[in-house]
């Protein structure tokens, strides 16, 4: 099975992640240059202050793959990894926690593939173009396993690929920058729908190692550039 999004990186240092989303964590984290599913991830919520109608924002370790809170276990979720924007509000796993459980995923890469089928898959690293820390679109859940106690899931959501990107692969996670935030963790269902679009600003891609392709892998060499096997241009879009 093939993800829409099923790799990214989250290299920034606790520091700039504070500042971007407004948290006031201290969790201990190290680079990722390899994240995968089924992972803890970094992600920030909005937690409601009293009676206040405010809320501060907190950064938390998710598994990535969403649990919907009616699985009978907890393996579903490492199928519930990317959630459609054109969808989510309506399918059974995701539309509770779109009306009341938004998120937001640091990050400051994500990758995807061309080639497959019969021949290798050649990795390619996406960013902002200059780099930089961004929130992917998110959604989280809690699920109660009889055994552990309570589970915190995230899912990412993706929507088409913007048009710089389109030729690596059609569809792309939903990126969102500061200035969309807050509406995204806070504003009614209706109104955060409108931030689920390809993202508009200039991206920047280049090949990446097949280390890549192996979860073990998670060194900072896996971001270099190198020269590409398959060019976008072959990838056959399904």
């Amino acid at each position: 099975m093939h993800f829409m999004c099923g790799r990214y990186s989250i290299t920034s240092p606790l520091e700039s992640i504070n500042n971007l989303f407004q948290t006031d964590s201290r969790l201990n984290l190290a680079p990722r240059y390899n994240v995968a599913p089924t992972q803890d991830v970094p992600v920030i919520r909005a937690i409601p202050t009293g009676g206040t109608g405010k809320a501060k924002r907190d950064l938390a370790m998710l598994r990535w793959g969403l649990i919907p809170a009616w699985a009978k276990e907890a393996a579903i979720g490492s199928r519930m990894i990317n959630a459609r924007s054109e969808t989510v509000a309506e399918k059974p796993a995701f539309r509770a926690a779109f009306q009341q459980r938004r998120c937001l995923l640091a990050a400051d890469g994500f990758y995807e593939w061309t080639g497959g089928a019969n021949g290798p898959k050649q990795p390619w690293r996406i960013t902002l173009e200059g780099g930089g820390l961004f929130g992917f679109a998110g959604l989280w859940e809690s699920w109660r396993d009889p055994s552990a106690g309570a589970i915190e899931s995230c899912s990412i959501i993706t929507t088409e690929a913007a048009s710089g990107i389109a030729h690596i692969h059609h569809r792309m996670p939903v990126i969102l920058m500061p200035e969309a935030f807050e509406a995204w963790l806070m504003a009614p269902a209706n109104d955060a729908a409108s931030l689920m679009a390809p993202y508009a600003g200039p991206l920047s891609f280049h090949a990446v190692s097949k280390r890549l392709n192996s979860v073990a892998n998670d060194d900072a060499s896996l971001i270099e550039e190198t020269e590409p096997d398959i060019q976008p241009k072959q990838l056959a879009l399904f």
